[in-house]
């Protein structure tokens, strides 16, 4: 896999990636990093103030399937089958939040990720998730 072409797909070929400011901060083969700018509406809970759950639960999808792209062939394709997110601590509005991903297995048919995510101090993870993906090859069309 192109790993700047993956970069600019996740950052730009997806409007909802785009549209909450994700950026691909790193990639590797089997890792990602993703950070996210927070911005007020993204807020879930106004009294303490804290992030949303959602906007969590969409960086640990998002990192994982990005980490498993980095090991997939040009003609194959990743959606979400299972994913199991455990809400540690608040998401402060603060500072970016952080998403690292990484393949624990790619197989023919799945991925298995695990993702972290963080607020600059991965020793203090706001959640961690774990996540399996289906793995299709697409076929090439027609010249």
């Amino acid at each position: 896999m192109n790993l700047e072409r993956l970069k600019q797909f996740a950052e730009e070929g997806i409007p909802f990636n785009q549209f909450l400011g994700f950026k691909v901060k790193d990639l590797q083969p089997g890792t990602a990093r993703i950070e996210v700018p927070i911005r007020p509406e993204f807020i879930g809970d106004v009294l303490r103030p804290a992030l949303h759950g959602g906007l969590i639960s969409t960086l640990a999808d998002t990192v994982g399937g990005v980490a498993a792209f980095t090991q997939m062939a040009p003609d194959q394709r990743a959606s979400t089958v299972d994913m199991r997110v455990d809400y540690l601590r608040p998401g402060l509005v603060d500072r970016p939040l952080i998403g690292e991903g990484r393949v624990l297995r790619m197989g023919n048919r799945v991925a298995v990720t695990e993702m972290h995510i963080h607020q600059g101090n991965i020793d203090e993870p706001i959640a961690r998730a774990s996540a399996v993906y289906n793995i299709v090859r697409v076929p090439s069309e027609p010249a």
